[in-house]
């Protein structure tokens, strides 16, 4: 993984690249649109500030967790007893890119969704609340965090989540043997190059055209790094927006060419 000061840096030349995001000189209808509608969308929806209560009480939460890392493993600690407090300062997506997700779930009608790296449950939350009618499928590695998540679900009374526990590389497989056409998946886990590309792969028979797909921290390492560039090749993708902190990838073939964006967030 980079340094801080590695990304730092990337992150100011990122900025510095970056197309505005008021959409001037995009060229492509849908990702005009969706820059529009979406990625500048300041309204304050209603499931906002509970899932927000939510976060702010994991952040105070001394109780230590045993946790099972199957990825790449958290940047700050290096031990399998951490926090959930720790756990929830160094691996919550912050809420401006939770709540983006929020936006482009509802303003997509995404109704069958997978997230890799369930975490606290915070992002799945807004995943499940964005579209109440939606299934949401949400694999965690630790079994312990994944009790933390239920419990969280629970407080939320969010009932449209299933939780899958275990490593990746057993549970995606055996999901992926199931009729489930997916609109939506958030990829939040094992940040590294080769586990990245394989999930994408397997992935690729159940999306279609205007599914959408998120990875998390694609300038996160060298590996990572690589994985997105390999994703931005792939045939089917049409279109990839670099969001710096996430990527998201989409299949519309209304977009004749592939184009590649970087846009500033």
């Amino acid at each position: 993984m980079y340094s801080p000061v590695k990304l730092f840096f990337k992150f100011i030349k990122y900025k510095w690249d970056a197309s505005n995001a008021r959409g001037h000189g995009v060229h492509s209808p849908f990702v005009y649109d969706f820059i529009r509608k979406v990625l500048m969308d300041q309204r304050h929806f209603y499931a906002y500030e509970k899932i927000e209560s939510c976060r702010n009480e994991m952040l105070r939460d001394m109780r230590l967790l045993h946790v099972e890392d199957f990825g790449a493993g958290s940047r700050l600690k290096k031990t399998n007893q951490r926090t959930v407090s720790e756990i929830a300062n160094s691996s919550l997506k912050p809420k401006k890119y939770s709540q983006l997700i929020f936006r482009i779930v509802n303003y997509y009608e995404a109704k069958n969704i997978l997230e890799l790296g369930t975490s606290l449950g915070i992002t799945t939350s807004y995943l499940a609340s964005a579209n109440e009618q939606a299934f949401v499928y949400t694999m965690e590695g630790s079994n312990e965090i994944a009790g933390v998540a239920k419990s969280n679900f629970e407080k939320l009374q969010l009932k449209n989540i299933t939780t899958i526990v275990g490593n990746f590389d057993d549970t995606l497989p055996q999901f992926m043997t199931s009729e489930k056409i997916l609109d939506f998946v958030f990829v939040d886990g094992n940040h590294r190059k080769e586990p990245t590309l394989r999930y994408f792969n397997l992935l690729l028979p159940k999306i279609h055209e205007h599914s959408i797909l998120i990875f998390d921290d694609i300038h996160w390492s060298e590996e990572m790094e690589a994985a997105w560039k390999e994703i931005q090749k792939h045939p089917q993708v049409m279109v990839t927006i670099d969001l710096f902190f996430i990527g998201l990838v989409f299949f519309r073939k209304e977009n004749k060419a592939k184009q590649d964006f970087s846009i500033n967030f």
